[in-house]
């Protein structure tokens, strides 16, 4: 949303087709590309208050300032117990640039794809992660229209299936970093539609908004290398697809989101948009429990309380790793599962964020759930 923009909600990126990009020739490249047209209303743009209808909205929607799709999870290896020794994240963003669609040349960059790839390894307390950027086009980077299929060179992700059955396939080689991951995610239910019928609000202009839904409870196994060594792993993801024009208001600087898969098979979404001095602009989230209906909740029913920070050495961004959060659901403790889980993609999309594992417990300490935690503002403004 907030990988993701959260998402999830919004989000960062990575390396121009084959080849990376200072920063001077990225911004000559993408032009006014982070400011979405604002001669438009965002209904022309395709975000407006529609019923989301399968499997065309599992595709890309390439009349839309922002999209992506956001995969994260916690993956055990076969024949080890005590838990998860991985926690990984895989997100494909496509942007919409100003370069108009129709424009003659084969080489306008239109269309942006964006990839964000981690892996955090709990033994060492270690975050890999990787990124890449390419212009759509020329079978280099994509994202199709008609179903989830999104690539950027050799990392993919893929959907098939039907509505309430989807079968993902997720795929990437970072040499770089020094994984690789071939993973099926299997979802047993339909989209989890977040907000009112999947329009999610984001601010207090109607106008900041999102189409969004997620996949929560995603059983999840295949292969993990680290290092050269092949692991078979298996464990329990979430996905996130949102897309959007206008989400973040001006007196906005990033936000706090997670998801989380509760250890009875029900989902917990929260979020909170923040100003710089570290109030809510406004927050939101949902409730899945088991045979029941989404619970949406309000603005003011979500409270994020920071208990403990921890201090990047890199960028000296000050980051909450602890929480006190409240919601409808409950009154929960969410930590870390280790600190250092920042991501500094400033080769790619020039911004520097938190993303990365963390566990739900309730008061008394007992474990309820585990999930994703992403933070982005702390180290400067976040753009979309």
């Amino acid at each position: 949303m907030l990988e993701a923009m959260h998402r999830r909600m919004f989000f960062p990126v990575a390396m121009f087709g084959s080849s990376v990009f200072s920063a001077a020739t990225r911004s000559a490249a993408l032009g006014t590309a982070n400011q979405p047209p604002a001669a438009q209303p965002a209904m022309a743009l395709g975000v407006s208050d529609r019923k989301l209808a399968f499997p065309a909205d599992f595709g890309a929607h390439p009349d839309t300032h922002i999209e992506w799709w956001y995969v994260t999870g916690a993956l055990a290896v076969d024949g080890l117990a005590d838990g998860p020794q991985f926690g990984f994240q895989l997100t494909f963003f496509r942007l919409r640039t100003s370069v108009a669609a129709d424009h003659p040349s084969r080489f306008a960059a239109s269309q942006i794809v964006f990839a964000h790839a981690a892996l955090s390894v709990l033994a060492d307390r270690r975050l890999r992660h990787d990124q890449r950027v390419s212009r759509a086009g020329f079978d280099i980077a994509q994202a199709r229209t008609s179903d989830t299929d999104v690539w950027l060179r050799d990392w993919r992700l893929q959907r098939s299936g039907d509505t309430d059955a989807s079968l993902y396939h997720a795929r990437l080689d970072s040499t770089a970093a020094g994984f690789a991951l071939d993973l099926q995610l299997k979802a047993d239910r339909a989209p989890l539609l977040q907000g009112v019928d999947g329009l999610s609000r984001k601010g207090p202009d109607p106008a900041q908004a999102s189409h969004y839904y997620s996949q929560p409870q995603l059983q999840t196994a295949g292969r993990l290398t680290l290092e050269g060594k092949v692991m078979s792993v298996r464990g329990t993801a979430w996905l996130d697809h949102e897309w959007s024009n206008s989400v973040l208001g001006a007196d906005a600087v990033g936000w706090d989101w997670i998801g989380i898969n509760l250890d009875d098979g029900g989902a917990l979404t929260a979020f909170r948009i923040r100003r710089a001095d570290g109030s809510a602009v406004y927050a939101g989230g949902s409730w899945q429990a088991p045979d029941r209906a989404v619970r949406n909740f309000a603005p003011t029913e979500v409270v994020f309380k920071p208990i403990r920070r921890w201090l990047s050495h890199r960028t000296q961004a000050s980051y909450p790793v602890e929480w006190d959060l409240a919601t409808p659901a409950g009154q929960f403790k969410l930590a870390a599962v280790f600190d250092d889980q920042e991501l500094d993609s400033r080769r790619s999309t020039g911004s520097v964020y938190w993303e990365g594992l963390a566990t739900l417990r309730d008061a008394s300490g007992r474990h309820l759930g585990r999930g994703y935690l992403e933070m982005t503002g702390y180290a400067g403004p976040m753009q979309l």
